[in-house]
């Protein structure tokens, strides 16, 4: 167990994202005046969210102690890694440090927005060591579903902080080498104080699959359709999985076209910085597709989580440009669906389904392995680093929960493993570990171009409206008369039909007229906001008793 340093300080861990949630990863790590960020995602809305399009994490905490940020750290490039820092450039301008297709992602990402000045983007490598006021953050090389992927050790004065970001053991990997045991041997035996470590897979048994495993069932699959067009959904970032798709399909004599604006992305970046190999000749424009056979053909397209928009929901809907699919096709989701897609995933199959396409999917043949650690990686990696203190993070309560009891199981005592919550201040100093006063945290909602300004009262308003519509009355009032001169006029949008409810619709204008007549002669017309509430109170009455709902009453009263 390693000792603590006496009289060195103290490390603060903040985590400001992906407890109790999956996506919108945020740790900031302190050592006295030094502060760093590790990962900065967000995650997709939940489906109360109407019309929210992302979810970032709160950066009032980072805003507010701007000066002593020293750089924001990224273990890789997936989106709830690395997909808010579009959002916290707008504020604050630290460095940003990732391996190359990490940052060759960022800087994609980047492109797509105005940032008031021009990032300070910096490629390193794993094995890298670097500087950031008195912590020094070393990237250490581990697998995972994206190329390039690091776990972090944070050395302080007080002691190291292992960060492993997401992670997997794969002894066989595509591309680069296996995840650098030997190193994270060597710090556990030096003393590691801290070990933040992913949940995600906690809760299942045994090691996670090799990513070749999927390039056997794939090859199978090619093999035994050899006269259908092959459409593969795949994450975009998973440049590993592409690559296999690129060689089976030139071993196969296929061409291969790329559909979904992420994937083209992603991909032009990967063969750019060098982490995939396309055989000549192989790729070719999605608008060049029909002057060969079907037979002929590859499809790689997103939409492996049903997103509508998607390429491929776009596909199965009949509404793509380029790409019609019937009973010649087979389509391959080479994925798995994150918690809280499986109804859009389960859409998209029935529709393709629906047209006669066949579809293929992980539980019908193993066309997906995760890019996380099982529960004996998770046993490894405590095994490995023999941390003083535990924390699991990356994960919802229950993947927590299971990461904790593999603590326990691996000799951690219960008294130095901590599962935190966003906004939580965890203190370690030479005395011990505790936690203190929280920061401000959260979720900001980002919609179209606004960001923060769709709150809960709008989306409870969006939930209102979509359940019971709108009615809006209009009436012109004289206010020093005390007369109602025209209206009122009732329109109903999501509420009835009106052609079908006009003795209703007939009704509910007497109410108003009513409550106005009745609102003018006791003296409200002074005072607009108590006339408009009397309305909106007495037709909400009749309208429930009439119908049983509730509609949102919007009065819009004139005066002349």
């Amino acid at each position: 167990m390693p000792r603590v340093k006496k009289d060195k300080g103290k490390i603060r861990i903040i985590p400001l994202g992906g407890l109790q949630e999956i996506g919108k990863n945020l740790t900031v790590i302190e050592y006295e005046n030094d502060m760093i960020v590790v990962d900065c995602g967000l995650a997709f809305p939940e489906e109360d969210m109407l019309g929210v399009d992302l979810v970032i994490p709160d950066f009032t905490y980072l805003e507010q102690n701007s000066d002593r940020l020293r750089g924001v750290f990224l273990t890789h490039g997936h989106e709830d890694h690395i997909g808010a820092i579009p959002y916290l450039l707008r504020s604050v301008q630290p460095p940003v440090y990732g391996t190359k297709l990490t940052i060759g992602i960022v800087k994609n990402k980047l492109e797509e927005h105005s940032l008031p000045f021009a990032p300070d983007l910096r490629t390193v490598s794993a094995g890298d060591t670097v500087r950031a006021g008195a912590i020094n953050v070393e990237f250490i090389r581990v697998n995972h579903s994206i190329a390039d992927a690091c776990c972090l050790a944070i050395h302080t004065p007080l002691g190291t902080v292992i960060h492993t970001g997401d992670f997997k053991l794969d002894i066989t990997p595509i591309q680069g080498e296996m995840m650098n045991l030997t190193r994270l041997g060597e710090l556990g035996n030096k003393g590691v104080l801290m070990l933040l470590c992913e949940s995600t897979n906690a809760e299942r048994s045994g090691f996670t699959p090799s990513e070749k495993k999927v390039g056997k069932s794939l090859e199978y699959i090619f093999t035994s359709n050899p006269d259908k067009r092959i459409v593969i959904s795949t994450f975009s970032s998973n440049v590993h999985r592409v690559q296999q798709i690129i060689n089976i399909s030139a071993d196969h004599g296929r061409k291969v076209a790329v559909t979904g604006r992420s994937m083209l992305n992603i991909l032009g970046a990967a063969i750019e910085l060098g982490y995939m190999k396309v055989p000549k000749g192989v790729l070719i424009d999605i608008n060049e597709i029909k002057r060969f056979k079907p037979e002929q053909l590859t499809l790689i397209t997103t939409g492996s989580q049903g997103e509508p928009m998607s390429a491929l929901y776009r596909m199965a809907y009949s509404d793509h440009q380029q790409v019609t699919l019937g009973r010649g096709d087979l389509v391959v989701l080479s994925s798995s669906a994150i918690p809280g897609n499986e109804k859009l995933v389960g859409r998209v199959i029935n529709e393709l389904s629906r047209n006669g396409v066949e579809v293929l999917h992980d539980s019908a043949m193993e066309v997906h392995v995760s890019g996380h650690a099982c529960q004996e990686e998770l046993k490894l990696m405590q095994a490995l680093t023999k941390p003083r203190y535990f924390m699991p993070i990356h994960g919802e309560s229950r993947h927590l929960a299971a990461n904790r009891e593999l603590a326990l199981e691996m000799g951690i005592p219960d008294r130095n493993i901590f599962i935190s919550e966003i906004g939580k201040v965890l203190e370690i100093d030479s005395r011990g570990a505790r936690y203190a006063e929280p920061v401000p945290a959260g979720q900001v909602l980002v919609d179209g171009y606004g960001v923060g300004d769709v709150g809960n009262i709008v989306l409870r308003d969006r939930k209102h409206l979509s359940q019971d519509g709108l009615i809006v009355v209009v009436a012109t009032i004289d206010e020093e008369h005390r007369l109602l001169l025209s209206g009122p006029d009732v329109v109903s949008r999501g509420f009835v039909y009106v052609r079908e409810n006009e003795p209703l619709l007939e009704e509910a204008k007497q109410v108003v007229q009513r409550s106005l007549e009745a609102g003018l002669r006791s003296g409200e017309v002074r005072d607009r906001m108590r006339l408009k509430t009397r309305v909106r109170d007495d037709l909400s009455k009749f309208l429930y008793h009439k119908t049983g709902r509730k509609p949102m009453i919007l009065p819009v009263i004139m005066d002349v």
